[in-house]
């Protein structure tokens, strides 16, 4: 039996303010550094012992795997960090806030850009100062790699061959690992793994800093995913993120 272990990040400063972030690189806030640290806790209870994991390049997801793993002790294990497990990119979107954006654009047309599988936000001009291009992180990657804005359907189309030439064997080879990365990223993995459609995926909702669990036989086939920790709580927390771009 095979065990995957996607966390998303512990609530960021920005998720506190209810706002797009995306590629904007922003740390924890209090409360999501008490959930990194509640699903350390978690995952050592239930007896995990990861021998590698994985992560984005940005802080908040980082911050997180570091807090998980050091409540684990196992903060010695190799981490590797890729761009395409990166968030996915709002584009212009990035920095605003999610209520008073729809109560410009419409809860209608902020879903549409927020959850819609194929529908982008509007991009970032090249030369704006927001834009990745300018940021060192991403100096070796190829210009057409990066983004100035993202549908989900891109990020699914970058996260999944990172998924199957890197994660998938690791996941052979150490039999468990964990991924810190993000809502939406992770929502890619989802997707793949649980074969959901286009127009399913949307309603798909990742709480953040509990850990989601998918166990695999050992011919690799999926036979259950499973969330660690309380009903309630994570079915409030599912709501918390459905309801964020809501009007006030």
């Amino acid at each position: 039996m095979y065990k995957l272990v996607l966390i998303r990040h512990g609530e960021s400063l920005w998720n506190k303010e209810n706002r797009f972030t995306g590629w904007t690189d922003v740390d924890l806030s209090e409360r999501g550094i008490k959930e990194a640290i509640e699903a350390g806790i978690t995952l050592k209870e239930e007896g995990f012992e990861f021998k590698m994991a994985y992560t984005s390049y940005l802080t908040r997801a980082i911050r997180t795997l570091d807090l998980v793993l050091d409540e684990m002790d196992l903060i010695w294990i190799p981490v590797y960090k890729s761009w395409r497990l990166n968030e996915k990119h709002y584009g212009t979107l990035q920095g605003l806030n999610k209520a008073e954006t729809a109560e410009e654009y419409g809860d209608e047309q902020v879903h549409i850009w927020r959850r819609s599988y194929d529908v982008p936000p509007p991009p970032l001009a090249d030369d704006d100062p927001r834009h990745a291009r300018f940021d060192h992180r991403y100096h070796d990657l190829d210009p057409s790699e990066i983004p100035a804005t993202e549908a989900l359907k891109q990020t699914v189309e970058r996260i999944v061959p990172y998924w199957k030439s890197h994660i998938r064997k690791s996941l052979k080879e150490h039999g468990e690992i964990v991924v810190s990365a993000h809502g939406n990223s992770l929502r890619g993995i989802v997707k793949y793994l649980k074969n959901i459609s286009d127009e399913d995926i949307p309603m798909v909702n990742i709480p953040t800093g509990i850990p989601y669990i998918f166990e695999f036989d050992q011919g690799m086939n999926l036979k259950k995913d499973y969330y660690i920790g309380d009903p309630e709580v994570i079915e409030k927390l599912m709501l918390e993120v459905a309801n964020q771009a809501k009007k006030k």
